[in-house]
């Protein structure tokens, strides 16, 4: 059973990995619309991911709590340590992958935000953004 869910567990982690890579791809590129499509699926694959990893903990866990006097590693076969390595190794790589992501998001927002400002300066009242006067070459015809 432990197994089975960290072999599922790394799946869903590799698909992640994948998806986030697309992501950095179509950013590049400019394409936000597959980027927003496959904001679905990468919150069902990380649902899937916690379930299978409370699923885990609740079988390593019972391991523990049956042989509590042996150390974690003579519970564990040599499957389910590489596949515990390969599990930590992908986490790692999909925190890298995102990191690489959210950089390139903030620079798009940014460049955005500031386009935006130039073209309709704004200023703040209060806790609010209003045009401000000179924005007024934006002029609306019916």
């Amino acid at each position: 059973m432990l197994s089975y869910q960290l072999q599922s567990a790394i799946k869903d982690l590799e698909t992640l990995i994948s998806l986030s890579l697309e992501d950095i791809d179509d950013i590049k590129e400019a394409k936000h619309n597959p980027q927003f499509d496959r904001l679905a699926i990468k919150e069902e694959k990380i649902k899937s991911f916690e379930q299978k990893k409370a699923m885990i903990d609740r079988e390593i866990s019972k391991l523990m709590t049956q042989n509590p006097t042996a150390p974690l590693s003579e519970l564990l076969d040599t499957e389910q340590h590489q596949q515990l390595d390969a599990l930590k190794e992908n986490l790692s790589r999909l925190r890298e992958v995102n990191q690489k992501y959210a950089k390139m998001v903030l620079s798009v927002g940014s460049f955005y935000n500031a386009l935006l400002e130039r073209l309709v300066p704004t200023q703040m009242q209060g806790y609010q953004k209003v045009a401000r006067s000179e924005a007024s070459f934006l002029e609306v015809r019916a």
